[in-house]
């Protein structure tokens, strides 16, 4: 990243890119780009190597597994950690892409973390990318958790070296502890640890304009910028992935990532958040 060591990520969860924003995001030194199998009716891979082409190699290209299509084409993909079916997504996700994934996210496991024995599934899924690491289908493999309470009652003895979660001023308390003590169990360097949905869906929400943030930073900005620089601190992470396919919001949010921050802000916020949800 240019001028700063926190990343941007281009996120690619509810929209399909073009040429023209992908060229845009190599210019402004955007780290990297975050797909997963399933995206795009999991066509998201061959649409995004036949757009983006030989700029892939400017970039760090995350993925994840463990979404799959269902009997009903209509229907919303079915979650597995069934280690067949996620070394041949993987495979099938460097041969889509026509290069080797940088990093293959496991894609949410607390979602069939239930039922019997959900420990020795995790652990099973776990291997299987590491498996797959090790075959060469992918240089790093990690997981991405949208909620890792159910990471952290058990956590598989083969452990990720990529952490992808939730970062930001929308993530609830119990879900910011849950991601902060995952960190600790994994032990992983900042630089190994990723945020994503900085705004928790939308950011043009009514919301991000009528909150006040002007406390976080000495300088004068939007409050969505703020917001995006804040969500490096909760918690502490070194990329953040964020989805847009407009190039100006793109080109904001990365200038945002040298805005300065009052530690003591963040600090009271988290112990706000503490006391709120007791």
């Amino acid at each position: 990243m240019r001028g700063t060591d926190r990343g941007v990520v281009l996120g690619l969860y509810r929209s399909a890119p073009t040429r023209e924003l992908i060229e845009t995001a190599r210019d402004l030194g955007v780290v990297g780009i975050d797909t997963a199998f399933n995206y795009q009716r999991f066509n998201s891979h061959r649409h995004l190597a036949h757009v983006a082409g030989d700029l892939l190699d400017d970039f760090t290209i995350s993925t994840k597994v463990g979404f799959f299509p269902g009997s009903d084409p209509a229907a919303c993909a079915l979650h597995s950690l069934d280690p067949r079916r996620l070394r041949e997504a993987v495979e099938q996700s460097a041969e889509s892409l026509g290069r080797v994934p940088d990093v293959v996210f496991l894609h949410s496991p607390e979602r069939s973390l239930t039922g019997r024995a959900p420990e020795e599934a995790l652990d099973a899924a776990c291997i299987t990318l590491a498996d797959a690491q090790r075959a060469g289908l992918c240089r790093a493999w990690g997981i991405a958790t949208w909620d890792p309470r159910s990471l952290i009652t058990a956590p598989p003895p083969t452990l990720p070296s990529v952490l992808l979660l939730r970062s930001g001023l929308s993530v609830a308390h119990p879900i910011l502890t849950a991601c902060e003590r995952l960190i600790e169990l994994c032990d992983l360097p900042a630089t190994n640890v990723w945020g994503m949905s900085p705004f928790g869906g939308d950011a043009r929400e009514a919301a991000w304009q009528e909150v006040d943030l002007t406390d976080f930073t000495p300088a004068s900005a939007p409050n969505t910028d703020i917001a995006f620089r804040v969500a490096y601190d909760l918690p502490p992470v070194t990329r953040v992935a964020v989805g847009t396919t407009n190039r100006d919001h793109l080109r904001s949010l990365v200038a945002a990532t040298n805005l300065p921050i009052i530690p003591e802000a963040v600090t009271t916020y988290r112990g706000l958040t503490r006391e709120h949800d007791r």
